[in-house]
């Protein structure tokens, strides 16, 4: 009998705690790197910069240069990716998506490890191996690296804007809906789930769902939402694809992407998308909307002005931007019954227009 079976990239590094942020020279020092570049998000410099680079020298870790991510565009990530000097062993970034996003990308285009500093937890972007980049014009995944690391000052997460830890709560939920997406496809024999990373997300999801708070900002939230959007950049590598993370809900979200003007956070659209889908699938509806409600997620999404009419055209487009896969939105059917639910359920009704 063949035996199938698959290597994977992990994190060596995850740290995800207090005042990281003046301790990354430290925390980076066990891996042995000589010589490092560091690109940061724009306005993150001038809030964290030098306390970094700082840092890092006194580790005795030499800064090659640092650079700042203004752009996201293909063609110049991959410009950016060759001017980097050949005696610099790895990368770190420091911010948000775009950021993470342009230098995981130029970490596999040149073949180095690199470092993620996310400054706040808007998606599971900082622990995935894809990169969400323009291309023509729109945003586009395409593969990347999977960081070496992942370090996480919970201080600065915090004090990034509330927004953003909304985002990362849509992102995170929407696990419990692409996973449903996917033992779909693999009853259709479309198909074939992986057991390993299946559990992954599983109980990235469980875990977060499950943790006690009294506020968004609690410092136990805050670390299991990390740690379980970790956890799901870890489950798409195993499974080599966005799969255990990523399903019809994404695909509502995407679609948004293509034809909005200026589309909303990732996470607060596939917030959105997972709780219509959950209602589709008729798949764990009260554990979703208890999250969403018990976290503030449908309040804020209130006052954002988000549109019935652009939901139900995402949702009548979402078969097209995937049209390999086959999830409940490939579904002629089902695509009628989740335009249904964005005009007829009563939290959908109240949160937008």
């Amino acid at each position: 009998m063949k035996i199938i079976s698959h290597r994977i990239a992990i994190p060596l590094i995850l740290e995800v705690g207090k005042q990281n942020i003046d301790n990354i020279g430290q925390i980076i020092s066990k891996v042995n790197f000589k010589t490092i570049a560091i690109y940061f998000g724009e306005g993150i410099y001038e809030l964290f910069g030098k306390r970094i680079v700082e840092s890092i020298n006194n580790a005795g870790i030499e800064v090659k240069n640092t650079g700042t991510v203004k752009s996201i565009d293909f063609q110049e990530i991959g410009s950016m990716a060759f001017e980097i000097s050949s005696d610099v062993t790895a990368l770190i970034a420091v911010g948000g998506g775009k950021a993470i996003d342009a230098v995981k990308y130029m970490a596999f285009l040149r073949k180095l490890p690199f470092i993620s500093v996310p400054t706040s937890t808007s998606n599971d972007g900082f622990a995935s191996p894809v990169a969400s980049l323009m291309i023509n014009g729109r945003r586009t995944s395409v593969p990347a690296k999977t960081p070496e690391g992942i370090i996480v000052d919970i201080d600065v997460i915090k004090g990034a804007p509330e927004k953003f830890i909304y985002s990362g709560i849509g992102d995170l939920v929407s696990n419990i809906t692409a996973l449903y997406d996917w033992r779909f496809e693999e009853e259709n024999k479309k198909s074939h789930m992986d057991d390993f990373a299946v559990m992954i997300s599983k109980k990235s999801v469980n875990s977060f769902v499950r943790t006690e708070f009294k506020s968004i900002k609690d410092d136990l939230f805050l670390k299991e939402l990390v740690d379980s959007l970790t956890m799901n950049g870890i489950a798409m590598e195993i499974a080599g694809n966005s799969s255990p993370a990523s399903g019809s809900e994404h695909l509502i979200s995407h679609a948004l992407d293509k034809f909005l003007p200026v589309p909303n956070l990732h996470g607060i659209q596939v917030g959105i998308a997972t709780y219509i889908m959950c209602i589709v699938q008729n798949h764990r509806e009260a554990r979703i909307r208890k999250i969403l409600k018990d976290t503030g997620f449908f309040d804020y999404v209130k006052g954002l002005n988000m549109k019935k009419s652009d939901f139900k055209k995402a949702i009548s487009m979402g078969h097209l931007i995937k049209p390999a896969r086959y999830t409940y939105l490939h579904v002629e059917k089902n695509i009628e019954y989740a335009k249904y639910v964005v005009d007829n359920d009563e939290i959908l009704k109240d949160i937008l227009e």
